[in-house]
């Protein structure tokens, strides 16, 4: 577990660290009602990335915090059946707006360098009811397909494929969750 803390601060010190031309940047939803937004999302489809290597499933826990931030635990399931977590916060990059988030997790990286490790998180598309999400960087580095079931259609699947497109990113490199039945036995 402490090394998918590391890894995750790592990244996203990098992450932080890039800079973009937001001109040229994907464009957010207007806002984004953190209430709604709370609760268990999974992880679909992602672009590659250094701190997700070894991901076979992966799940994002977000709660309301009372100040107003987003308390964040991501979960990651292993081709093993190991689950590996990691806590963090995200909040606002700009007070009021909700679609562009700053997250930081609680690692050493982020005890000795406070601030310095922050990853864009952009809200890019959000489907009825909340149901999904496109979130991704201004880079497009990064690229996560949420949904609040673990496992969605084929039409959905389609209509996330199509909204990553539109906004730029290369969908022929996501990396899709392993369905329940491949998982070894006994880690559902």
């Amino acid at each position: 577990m402490k090394g998918l803390l590391a890894t995750f601060g790592a990244a996203l010190l990098l992450a932080g660290c890039s800079t973009s031309d937001n001109s040229l940047a994907p464009k957010t939803v207007e806002s984004v009602d953190l209430k709604r937004y709370q609760g268990t999302w999974y992880e679909q489809a992602r672009l590659p990335m250094f701190f997700q290597r070894n991901c076979v499933q992966s799940e994002a826990h977000y709660s309301l915090k009372p100040d107003g931030n987003v308390a964040v635990l991501n979960r990651c399931q292993t081709a093993e059946g190991e689950w590996e977590e990691a806590k963090g916060t995200a909040t606002p990059q700009v007070a009021g707006k909700t679609d562009k988030l700053w997250v930081e997790f609680d690692n050493w990286v982020s005890a000795v360098l406070p601030g310095v490790t922050k990853g864009d998180y952009w809200v890019l598309y959000l489907g009825d009811g909340y149901s999904t999400a496109l979130v991704g960087n201004p880079d497009r580095r990064y690229l996560w397909l949420l949904s609040r079931k673990p496992q969605i259609d084929q039409q959905t699947r389609e209509e996330l494929l199509s909204k990553a497109q539109q906004q730029g990113y290369d969908t022929t490199r996501l990396i899709w969750r392993t369905p329940d039945a491949d998982m070894p036995k006994g880690t559902k």
